[in-house]
């Protein structure tokens, strides 16, 4: 095994265009830090500017609790910091991203990046557990999917871990392209196409042209790995330079899986087919959505010559990450399917079917926070979920949020809901403050919305009260 990078200031000077202005070439930084809060002692502060704070002022601070070293502007003065490496760039946001890209390239590491309107926090965490069998893996961890949080979790590479799993998030055009160039992925993995962030976009299709940004500087060597069930995706994924791989439930792909049995929230069986042969799947994961993400970190696994008995034995085990389709039996057998994390129309509606098909001992129940960021489109689109949700067969549905949320309501009650099984809250607060009322023993419970709606407090308040 190789050793670990030496993250030196003599070579992060050089990785990052800065020069060493205090301290010693040769000192050494043991990991990187942008928050003097979490930072720990031997780590190199990046002084990032932010919307309503400069990091550069929090050099000193960051020298007192434990940085050896501290990344600030060009001119900037420090005189306060003491005893530590300063180094001068011209942008400290670029310099991390720089420092990032040089450790990955220095790493040795295979990348596998993941992008998509849905899916790909729960694809990145499937995938490598798929890969854990065989190689030693990191991730990024939770959401640091940005422009700031990847390089940050691309710096665990100075370990050269065998392969790193990492999302690419976004809500403008351009990131993704960002972040492909910091972490110049061996695989790509593209998920789907939604409304997610409609706001900051003209159309649907106008989100696929940014989330094709996965496939910029590819070479004839590149992989990826691509949704056939999804037009954009597949339209799209055609002009890729190097070897398209796809993965389907609906349409013939290299992954495919068929004799599906939605399980509900026990879960999904099916037969999944691929150029190594076929394995019968069974996974607690729920939902059909999560069935294609098991499936894409399939196809990643065939690239790296995962064993398909591995990837089916550890498919039989794997659980939700926090807040993301997590199923919680509680007290007087109520059941939460535990979603909170985020929400979009897409991943909502695929939340739902869920619901669909569950045979719990008493109601279904929906509780569906505002999607936020979906700009002019917003109340077409909730109007759209509360249609779902009779169609889906649910039994009382809860709207928090604004007007999308009141518009998603009164569709509901439109597409044949009474409107007593009906609930409206502008807030979760109000929501968890008044479950009592519309849950009952046996029900079986979705909570979903967007993260600044914080359902996850309905949540928390029914794990408390059905303890």
């Amino acid at each position: 095994m190789a050793s670990n990078i030496r993250l030196t200031a003599e070579w992060v000077a050089a990785a990052i265009g800065g020069t060493i202005v205090k301290g010693g070439a040769l000192d050494e930084f043991f990991g990187v830090s942008i928050d003097t809060r979490t930072l720990k002692a031997g780590e190199l502060y990046f002084g990032i500017r932010g919307d309503r704070f400069d990091g550069a002022d929090f050099a000193a601070a960051a020298t007192e609790a434990g940085a050896t070293g501290v990344v600030v502007p060009r001119g900037r003065a420090v005189d306060d910091v003491e005893g530590a490496v300063v180094i001068e760039v011209d942008d400290t946001t670029s310099a991390l991203q720089a420092l990032a890209h040089a450790t990955r390239k220095a790493s040795g590491t295979k990348v596998v990046a993941i992008t998509g309107s849905a899916g790909k926090t729960t694809t990145k965490e499937v995938t490598a557990e798929f890969l854990g069998t065989t190689y030693r893996v990191i991730r990024n961890r939770g959401n640091l999917n940005n422009h700031i949080g990847l390089p940050l979790s691309l710096m665990e590479l100075t370990s050269r871990p065998d392969v790193a799993v990492v999302e690419l998030g976004m809500n403008h055009a351009g990131e993704i392209s960002t972040l492909v160039r910091i972490t110049e992925p061996d695989v790509r993995v593209w998920t789907n196409v939604g409304e997610a962030h409609l706001g900051f976009f003209a159309s649907v299709d106008a989100i696929a042209d940014a989330k094709a940004e996965i496939l910029d500087g590819a070479t004839a060597g590149s992989i990826l790995v691509a949704n056939a069930d999804d037009d954009r995706v597949a339209s799209r994924a055609s002009r890729f330079a190097g070897t398209v791989t796809t993965f389907g439930i609906e349409r013939d792909a290299t992954v495919h899986a068929d004799d599906i049995v939605d399980r509900g929230i026990e879960g999904t069986n099916a037969r999944v087919t691929t150029p190594r042969g076929s394995f019968e799947l069974s996974t607690p994961l729920v939902g059909r959505g999560n069935l294609a993400n098991v499936l894409a970190a399939t196809a990643v696994g065939l690239h790296f010559e995962v064993p398909l008995s591995s990837m089916a034995e550890r498919a039989a085990s794997l659980k939700p990450a926090h807040h993301r389709g997590d199923v919680v039996r509680l007290a007087r057998s109520v059941i939460v399917v535990d979603d909170s994390y985020n929400a979009n129309p897409t991943a909502t509606r695929r939340a739902i079917e869920v619901l669909r098909s569950s045979r719990p001992a008493g109601r279904r129940v929906a509780v569906i926070g505002e999607m936020l960021e979906l700009g002019d489109r917003a109340i077409p689109l909730h109007e759209g979920v509360g249609r779902a949700v009779v169609a889906a067969g649910v039994d009382e549905l809860v709207a928090v949020g604004g007007e999308p949320s009141k518009a998603m309501a009164d569709a509901a009650v439109a597409a044949g809901m009474s409107r007593t099984h009906v609930r409206y809250f502008a807030t979760s607060d109000q929501a968890a403050d008044a479950f009592e009322a519309y849950i009952h023993e046996g029900d079986l419970v979705l909570v979903k919305g967007s993260r600044g709606i914080r359902t996850d407090v309905v949540v928390d308040r029914l794990k408390a009260e059905f303890a």
